[in-house]
């Protein structure tokens, strides 16, 4: 019989994470000739009282595990910090707002056996996010494919499944920054989909601002990639190219057209388009330089306030 782990990042979910619990409970209930499971949950140092429903959580079930982080980390290093404290042979990662559905988790995992894949994403064929969001995840799907490699035809998502050797080689990771998905994409390349269904939101909004989604876009550029500096490079090399052309023809256009006066305005242009894209791409440079240097003093990628079990509750009775 294997055993599902599902790991569940937490962030202002005190309203939605009871029935996401209730509903995996019952869709595992339905598997039980199959499957055993335990829930890993990780509060992302929530604003609400996130962590004291894990705790609750934790006193009613014996096969939950609550943890709080110290500060908010955010989801890939949540969910690492999940990676940590499964025990499963599978590990099944959803979200804490009930949009992801539970109850169609068996479709991840047929998949993920019946066809020998080590990893499966959920697909959604109409997804209920908002539409900043939406525009997020869609950035965040061209950079990994243009960046980290991943098929064309792979959807990624916050839903998955994979196989524990997968988790475990990633949780070999311990620098700063952590990127879930670059992670997956360099470990191996037996990754599928399967399509389940998308739900509204029904209680509170996304935890995703747009520094946040800033923050993980950055992860994917420097985590896991060189080509931002390669692109820099050909940059350069263009606009150098251009120049040197461009120099040529004011040479050129002087000598025959002597009275043509040299346009002050271009030359300004092109200065500060020149001067934007090196500062630019010093930036960019400099984002790489800053992120190893945080590596370097060992930056942590979580802190652990507290942990709960259902050990840890019946002891404080």
């Amino acid at each position: 019989m294997l055993k599902i782990s599902f790991v569940i990042p937490c962030y202002k979910s005190e309203l939605t994470l009871k029935s996401v619990i209730e509903e995996i409970r019952d869709t595992m209930t339905k598997m039980a000739d199959k499957y055993t499971y335990e829930c890993i949950l990780v509060n992302d140092a929530s604003p609400d009282n996130t962590f004291d429903v894990i705790k609750e959580l934790s006193k009613e079930n014996d096969n939950i595990t609550g943890i709080d982080l110290a500060r908010n980390f955010g989801q890939h290093a949540a969910l690492m910090a999940g990676f940590h404290y499964v025990s499963g042979d599978i590990v099944v990662c959803l979200d804490d707002d009930g949009q992801t559905p539970a109850d169609q988790v068996d479709r991840l995992l047929n998949e993920l056996i019946d066809n020998d894949q080590d990893v499966v994403y959920a697909r959604y064929a109409h997804k209920k996010h908002s539409l900043f969001r939406n525009f997020g995840s869609y950035v965040n799907e061209k950079m990994a494919q243009f960046l980290l490699g991943k098929p064309k035809t792979l959807y990624v998502s916050s839903y998955f499944a994979a196989r524990r050797f997968i988790v475990d080689e990633i949780k070999k990771y311990d620098k700063s920054y952590p990127y879930v998905i670059g992670l997956v994409l360099r470990t191996t390349n037996r990754i599928s989909n399967v399509d389940v269904d998308h739900r509204e939101r029904q209680v509170g909004t996304s935890g995703y601002t747009f520094r946040k989604l800033i923050n993980l876009w950055m992860n994917g550029f420097t985590a896991f990639s060189v080509t931002p500096l390669r692109v820099s490079t050909w940059c350069g090399f263009i606009l150098g190219v251009f120049g040197f052309l461009y120099g040529v023809y004011t040479i050129i256009k002087k000598m025959v057209l002597p009275d043509v006066p040299i346009g002050y305005s271009s030359i300004m242009a092109a200065l500060m388009f020149i001067g934007g894209m090196v500062l630019l791409m010093q930036g960019l440079a400099g984002e790489y330089i800053g992120r190893m240097y945080i590596g370097m003093n060992n930056a942590p990628q979580y802190i652990i306030r507290e942990t709960v079990d259902s050990k840890d509750t019946e002891s404080e009775q």
